[in-house]
């Protein structure tokens, strides 16, 4: 990340270590004040002129900041290439992944030694038939620092591929059409999506969602394979809080259309044998009524929060899907949040979580039998794998821990039997007896109990000298899982303890652990964090000086707050393309995401949230006092967190800060809210930052 322009800045850095100076000077910004006034309160913002990525001024302010964190960081470069490699040895150059049969296709990706990115392939009836390659990644990210594909999406007569894509990280994904018989990616694309879509059965009609310039997918619209120059709309949400989603169930009868804005949601279904009938309501969105919607014979099944804060699975006729028919398939329980259900012709599957443990519960539709599938272990992630078919009584899961490495599993929802059909394989003499994870529990300023997840290599001591590393995010009900990272190895070998505090803002413990982490009860995510550092200095797993918080995008925002509230906690801080000027983007409705987040922080338009949202925005809060070490991130095309979000925070806590301490600014000036997306290149990318953190221990090897 950093060797790459070495010489691109290699102009800014002579200027910046000139004079003999052994510690490069950090850029400081011009200050010109803004006036922001809202509800007769008046906010100063000196820094308001770096908003203006077209001038010259800020360009250079941004390359000076590169070349003032390279100079800093030149010393760990050699670090870094040691740890690059270490994590390269450990990843297997070709590998494949679990055929997934689909229509008459396996389906599986591989990887070649040496390639960034994926080979997407299919054999027709049996893995023994011949190979066809229906989609080589690296070709289509030739040329470019990034590459995502969305979603790969084949027509139910298997000839037409659709696929999204983005090259420039800012999430506006390109739908391209690719015949699989020629290999010829068709003329017409679709431009401005979220990258998926849903196909009709007669595979001539496909629906899709188009972001408008806020990044919102605002509406539905009809694309015609043979006559694609005329897109018909069929769905328009107006409301600038809602975000609309369109796809086809797994039995391929209906398509769905569903549109939420995280406090109420509304869903209208098609014939998938009619693509040119008109949407039909299921049930219209009322105030705090969230439900989602799929399908398996005679019946709709709904996910739904009516009377059941933790959602409960009600279904209804497909002939009478109106709310009066709703009737119980799992009841409610206080205690058990049900995130996800997945309908197949004869079983129900839902993933539910329980004191922080995803469970995994199978519904015989038959008969209503119900079980769970038993894991054994304390501490794993257990998630749905790929399941496309609908007519299976086979559940495909992916199993993982902080121990266990990445492991496809094949459950048998009839005969209850499962099988390990792939264990993702960890090079270099990894032996899981090794490590171990446990969990322990943080008291909250209102006696919450938090989770806080640990792993670290076994015999690490534990004392004040003890290297520890503390995630958090804490934000729009994502729960941080435990799962196994293999880089990570690289700072558990060196002694390093890794902990993810579990902040309300999540759903980790139910629904009830993300309605206190967000709107007006924010600052309890903030107020957690703390509690899980003071828990482990207190319970002598580290000290201050040995703990490191780290956290990206609105994890961002919660190490902003925090390090606000308490800068003597933490050794220092990594935040990644961090959300922290809150107020000031939450304000302007033009910013991309801004509306849709109403329902997450509040709209500021209101004074009630205008002076909550203030009281914590980190930027609004900085003051003169003394902050840690800190290592910030940011991307130049960054349109969810903007790249003058960190810049200025940067700049203002310089200003303020009376420690003796560094601050660095790395703005990657050719990605958005992403690091880079090959699997190589992220390495690249990890070693950097691992190398700031090992460097803040004292860790040099």
């Amino acid at each position: 990340m950093i060797r790459a322009i070495k010489n691109t800045f290699l102009f800014f850095t002579t200027i910046i270590i000139s004079g003999c100076s052994l510690v490069p000077t950090a850029p400081l910004a011009e200050q010109h004040d803004t006036l922001l006034v809202m509800f007769g309160d008046t906010r100063i913002d000196p820094y308001f002129w770096l908003r203006n990525r077209e001038s010259q001024k800020v360009i250079d302010h941004l390359l000076a900041e590169n070349a003032y964190t390279y100079a800093v960081m030149e010393p760990t470069l050699n670090l870094q290439d040691r740890l690059v490699a270490e994590m390269r040895s450990r990843k297997r150059g070709d590998d494949i992944t679990v055929p997934v049969f689909m229509n008459g296709y396996y389906y599986y990706i591989r990887y070649e030694e040496g390639k960034e990115y994926p080979i997407n392939c299919r054999r027709k009836g049996s893995m023994d038939a011949p190979e066809e390659i229906i989609l080589d990644e690296n070709e289509v990210a030739a040329g470019h620092r990034y590459c995502q594909i969305a979603s790969i999406d084949i027509s139910p007569d298997n000839h037409i591929m659709a696929f999204g894509v983005d090259t420039l990280g800012k999430r506006l994904f390109t739908i391209y059409f690719k015949d699989l018989a020629s290999g010829r990616i068709l003329e017409h694309k679709i431009e401005n999506s979220t990258g998926e879509v849903a196909w009709t059965k007669d595979s001539r009609f496909v629906f899709y969602a188009f972001k408008d310039s806020t990044l919102r997918p605002s509406a539905i619209y009809r694309h015609d394979i043979l006559q694609p120059y005329d897109d018909v709309p069929v769905f328009k949400e107006n409301d600038k809080t809602f975000r609309v989603h369109v796809f086809t169930t797994k039995s391929h009868s209906y398509v769905v259309i569903s549109t939420s804005n995280g406090k109420a949601s509304e869903c209208w279904y098609l014939d998938a044998e009619k693509p040119l009938d008109k949407f039909r309501l299921i049930v219209g969105r009322e105030q705090n009524l969230e439900y989602s919607v799929d399908h398996s014979g005679s019946h709709f099944y709904f996910l739904t929060n009516l009377n059941a804060s933790n959602f409960s699975v009600l279904r209804a006729p497909v002939t009478k899907p109106a709310l009066k028919s709703w009737e119980e398939v799992i009841h409610a329980d206080s205690s058990v949040l049900i995130l996800t259900m997945e309908a197949f012709k004869n079983h129900l599957v839902t993933i539910e979580r329980r004191d922080a443990l995803l469970k995994v519960r199978v519904i015989n539709l038959q008969n209503m039998e119900q079980h769970y599938i038993d894991f054994g272990e304390e501490v794993y992630t257990a998630l749905p794998s790929v399941n496309p078919e609908f007519n299976t009584n086979l559940f495909y899961y992916y199993y993982t821990s902080f121990t266990t490495p990445g492991s496809t599993c094949e459950y048998n929802m009839t005969t209850r039997k499962k099988r390990l059909l792939k264990q993702n394989e960890v090079l270099g003499g990894f032996d899981p007896a090794n490590y171990e994870s446990k969990r322990i529990w943080a008291t909250a300023s209102d006696s919450a109990m938090i989770p806080i997840s640990l792993v670290y290599r076994k015999g690490t001591e534990f004392s004040a000298n003890t290297p520890l590393l503390l995630y958090g995010y804490g934000a729009y009900g994502y729960s941080i899982n435990t799962t196994f990272d293999p880089n990570l190895i690289s700072l558990l070998d060196r002694g390093v303890v890794y902990a993810v505090a579990h902040v309300r803002g999540g759903q980790e413990m139910g629904r009830h652990w993300y309605n206190q982490g967000k709107l007006l009860n924010k600052k309890n995510s903030f107020t957690d964090f703390i509690a899980c550092a003071e828990k482990l200095i207190a319970d002598g797993y580290t000290s201050a000086p040995k703990l490191i918080a780290h956290g990206s995008s609105a994890g961002g925002l919660l190490l902003g707050t925090a390090v606000n509230m308490r800068p003597d906690l933490f050794k220092a801080v990594v935040a990644e393309v961090p959300f922290v000027d809150v107020l000031t983007s939450m304000l302007d409705s033009t910013q991309a995401l801004t509306t849709v987040e109403y329902n997450e922080w509040g709209n500021p338009h209101d004074s009630t949230y205008y002076y909550y949202i203030k009281s914590y925005s980190p930027y609004d809060q900085i003051r003169k006092m003394p902050y840690p070490n800190m290592l910030v991130t940011s991307g130049y095309n960054d349109n969810q967190v903007q790249y003058f979000e960190p810049v200025k925070w940067v700049a203002k806590l310089r200003a303020n800060n009376t420690a003796n301490s560094q601050i660095l600014l790395w703005i990657d000036m050719s990605l958005g809210h992403s690091q880079s997306s090959g699997r190589y290149l992220q390495l690249k990318d990890q070693a950097f930052i691992y190398a700031y953190m090992l460097n803040q221990w004292g860790i040099t090897e």
